[in-house]
């Protein structure tokens, strides 16, 4: 392991915007984050493979009034939003390091406002369809963090992966509000993400490829 990598795990050690395991505050967080981490009774946006958190340090700059979290394994990664976020005295941004199959673990039920899914790993083989985000599995398990009105927003640059949520999302009895674009930049949607891109957004964006955007909400 490099340098630079031991360096930032021992940051996210000491970051207090980092909740990970080791921490006090890990095994007692769910139903707690207002209480515990951001010290206000804001509504609570999660942001899901979050990556180094630039959509959700972006969001933090933009809505002092919300709380952001953003969750991810990846620990080097989350390292860089954490830095930004404590640089720029952004009280109301955090990162949860864990598995996002663990999410359950980490949120109580209607604690979440509103949650963002952006450019995760498609799993586009047949047999890592539960591994999808967007996958039934993590649907039923968002739908008890999730308030009674609250968005969930998906974004992605992979056809095959935001096609199958689509027909899944209308084939599900439980599903309001489902509208989509394959074109988000030149949709009407394009304001939904607040003018904030994400590093892979960038990336895609630059080599030509259209942007999918989903967003709906339970019964």
């Amino acid at each position: 392991m490099g340098r630079n990598k031991l360096a930032r795990f021992k940051a996210n050690e000491e970051n207090s915007n980092v909740v990970q395991e080791g921490k006090d505050i890990f095994g007692r967080i769910q139903g707690n984050w207002r209480k515990e981490q951001f010290k206000n009774e804001q509504p609570i946006v999660v942001e899901l493979a979050c990556g180094r958190g630039e959509f959700t340090v972006g969001l933090g700059r933009e809505y002092p009034e919300q709380n952001f979290i953003g969750v991810d394994i990846k620990g080097a990664r989350i390292w860089k939003g954490s830095t930004i976020a404590i640089e720029e005295g952004l009280k109301n941004v955090a990162f949860l390091r864990t598995q996002i199959e663990l999410l359950d673990r980490f949120f109580a039920e209607k604690e979440i406002s509103e949650l963002w899914i952006t450019f995760p790993d498609p799993r586009p083989r047949d047999g890592d369809e539960k591994k999808r985000l967007t996958s039934p599995r993590f649907l039923e398990m968002y739908k008890p963090m999730i308030q009674n009105d609250g968005w969930i927003h998906f974004k992605t640059d992979n056809t095959g992966l935001f096609d199958y949520t689509v027909e899944l999302l209308q084939n599900r009895a439980d599903i309001r509000d489902l509208v989509f674009t394959h074109d988000f930049y030149a949709s009407e949607f394009r304001n939904d993400h607040h003018g904030i891109k994400t590093r892979y957004e960038t990336i895609f964006s630059a080599k030509g490829e259209k942007i999918k955007y989903l967003k709906f909400r339970f019964k």
